[in-house]
C-alpha cells in the first residue's frame, strides 16, 4: 500500500462488526461518499423494499466503483469483486464474537426504542436472523472472506476495531492525522 490517503475503500465483515459506523467515520474524515451494499441490493420503497435483479444490482455497483472516490461497506462477498479490484484499501473488520453479539443486541434495543433508525423492521425474527448470520460468519464466512481477500495482496488490512484501523493507517501514512480532504 502506498502512503497517500486511499480514495476507494471497501469495508467487509460480519453483521454487527461496525462496518457502517466505520464507513461513516472515514467518510467524514476523508470527505468521501459512502455506500451500503444493502442499498445496492435493495431498492428502498414503501411499504416494502424491492430486491433488485442481479443485472441491476451489478450495474449499480459498477456505477459506484467507476467513480473517483468512495467507501463501500457490507457483508456481501460473492458479487463484489469489482469493488475489491478497484479498491485502494480493503478493510476486513473482524471483531470478537462477543463484541458482535453485544452490538447486535444493543442495536436491536436501540431500534426497538426508536433511538436508532433501520432499513428494516426490528422484529424478534430479524434479531434471530442476525444471530444466525453471525453464527454462519463464525463457522464459515470469515474464512471465505480471508480466502477471497488473499487475491488482493497489499490492499487488505485485517482489524478488530476502528481504533486498530486508525493505528494501522497512521503507521502506513504518518501524515494522516493532518490530512483530510477538501471538496473538489
Amino acid at each position: 500500500m502506498n502512503t497517500k490517503i486511499p480514495n476507494r475503500i471497501h469495508i467487509i465483515g460480519s453483521v454487527g462488526s461496525g462496518k457502517t459506523t466505520l464507513a461513516r467515520k472515514l467518510s467524514a474524515q476523508f470527505n468521501l461518499p459512502y455506500y451500503e451494499l444493502d442499498n445496492v441490493v435493495w431498492e428502498r420503497a414503501e411499504p416494502d423494499d424491492i430486491r433488485r435483479c442481479e443485472a441491476d444490482r451489478d450495474a449499480l455497483l459498477l456505477s459506484i466503483v467507476n467513480t473517483n472516490g468512495w467507501i463501500i461497506e457490507g457483508a456481501h462477498l460473492k458479487w463484489v469483486s469489482p469493488s475489491f479490484r478497484h479498491a485502494d484499501l480493503i478493510v476486513f473488520l473482524n471483531p470478537s464474537y462477543s463484541t458482535i453479539t453485544y452490538r447486535i443486541i444493543t442495536r436491536f434495543i436501540k431500534q426497538r426504542l426508536r433511538l436508532e433508525q433501520a432499513h428494516y423492521t426490528p422484529t424478534w425474527d430479524m434479531l434471530k436472523k442476525m444471530f444466525d448470520w453471525s453464527a454462519s460468519y463464525q463457522r464459515e464466512g470469515r474464512y471465505q472472506i480471508r480466502d477471497t481477500l488473499a487475491d488482493y495482496p497489499g490492499k487488505v488490512v485485517v482489524v478488530k476495531s476502528h481504533e486498530q484501523l486508525m493505528q494501522e493507517l497512521k503507521q502506513r501514512m504518518p501524515s494522516i492525522e493532518h490530512q483530510g480532504r477538501t471538496s473538489g
